[in-house]
């Protein structure tokens, strides 16, 4: 595990410091001795010396893009990361930590956006380079942190497994491939990926109808419902796997929220909840714990009380059964196409009566992966189905 070395105060506080007059973000960031060009997400020109080999995460999930590059040591050029691989997914972060221990060492940044990335803290891991999600530009540029790390001739890429998955995921795994010099690596998973995605669109061919689903974000966690998607992230898986998200038809933007009576007169064919084990957010709520490894029979429980909340309990879907709960991490995560396969399964099992989600993320697992698959990833309201 390489050594997180440290600034001297005084050098942190010159790159720190802000003139009066100071220039504007330029979109050609300089790090180190420059022998390759990236281009990034947000379209902006980078010039690294590549591989990197001191790397910050902005965003906690993007471990699971380093564990899918460079299985045998994922973690060994990540000086620094944000704290939400843990606390937003903590059985996926126990797996790693079981596999690698060293992880628990490792610099974190507190807080729930990048926002509250500490630029000090930053620089005083001396990164070539910090990976954001495209997301949380608007963050990085409002807060100064992005000011800050130009200043200090540190390199920002951002990439985009958040917002806009099936359009940007495939260019964002090339990059990071780029990043590390694991450029096949990064082809061979998009060619799985592709297979997998390619071979369920085949199955819906001539466009079945989409029954209508009510997708709940991190259900449990917060006392309000219905957090829930519009267009993008999630929203976007329930669209692949032919169905048609209601939050589409209110929400502008990617993120919002439904009120109950929305839910109710809207009666969806399908209600569809996300969860993860969130006891270091919420240790008394009624989120489903999903993850590897997860106690599905728990899980249902939970499941079975989210149901009793005023805009479900009354509805034909909760009453026939057709209530699903599924990893909620698979929102920021490159293996997100597991969830298009399961979602897909549930929303027409006609056409899918063959398809084995659990043994193609177990396969993902063996080819790509260096931790052991365990199930936990989803289940339903009835266990049958």
């Amino acid at each position: 595990m390489p050594a997180h070395s440290q600034l001297s105060r005084r050098t942190l506080l010159r790159s720190l410091a802000v003139g009066a007059a100071a220039a504007s973000i330029s979109p050609l960031i300089r790090a180190g001795t420059a022998n390759s060009q990236l281009r990034d997400i947000a379209g902006r020109e980078l010039q690294l010396t590549l591989p990197a080999k001191r790397i910050v995460l902005g965003d906690g999930p993007l471990a699971y893009v380093m564990a899918l590059l460079e299985p045998d040591d994922p973690f060994a050029h990540v000086v620094g990361w944000a704290d939400n691989f843990r606390a937003a997914d903590l059985e996926g972060y126990r797996a790693y930590l079981r596999r690698f221990p060293y992880i628990d060492s490792i610099p974190t940044f507190k807080g729930s956006n990048v926002g509250a990335l500490d630029a000090e803290l930053a620089i005083s891991l001396q990164p070539d380079v910090v990976v954001l999600n495209l997301s949380s530009r608007s963050a990085a540029e409002s807060s100064g942190f992005a000011r800050h790390m130009q200043q200090a001739e540190i390199a920002i890429l951002y990439v985009d497994f958040r917002s806009h998955i099936l359009q940007n995921t495939e260019p964002s795994l090339t990059l990071m491939g780029q990043l590390l010099g694991q450029q096949e690596r990064a082809a061979d998973f998009i060619r799985f990926r592709r297979e997998h995605l390619q071979r369920l669109t085949s199955r819906l061919s001539p466009p079945p109808e989409r029954p209508s689903v009510m997708i709940e974000r991190a259900a449990g966690l917060y006392d309000d419902c219905c957090l829930s998607y519009g267009n993008g992230n999630f929203g976007e898986l329930v669209t692949e796997a032919a169905g048609d998200n209601l939050g589409q038809h209110w929400l502008h933007g990617t993120f919002g929220t439904l009120h109950p009576e929305q839910v109710i007169a809207a009666q969806p064919d399908v209600v569809l909840v996300t969860g993860a084990n969130w006891s270091l957010y919420s240790p008394a709520g009624n989120w489903v714990n999903l993850g590897p490894g997860a106690d599905l029979v728990q899980g249902r429980e939970r499941l079975k009380l989210l149901m009793q909340r005023p805009a479900y309990r009354t509805l034909t879907a909760v009453h026939t059964g057709r209530v699903h709960a599924i990893w909620h991490p698979f929102y920021d995560n490159p293996c997100h196409f597991i969830a298009v396969l399961q979602i897909a399964k549930w929303l027409h099992p006609q056409h899918f009566t063959d398809l084995d989600p659990d043994a193609v993320f177990a396969e993902l697992h063996r080819r790509f992966l260096p931790v052991p698959y365990q199930q936990g990833y989803w289940l339903s309201l009835e266990e049958h189905s």
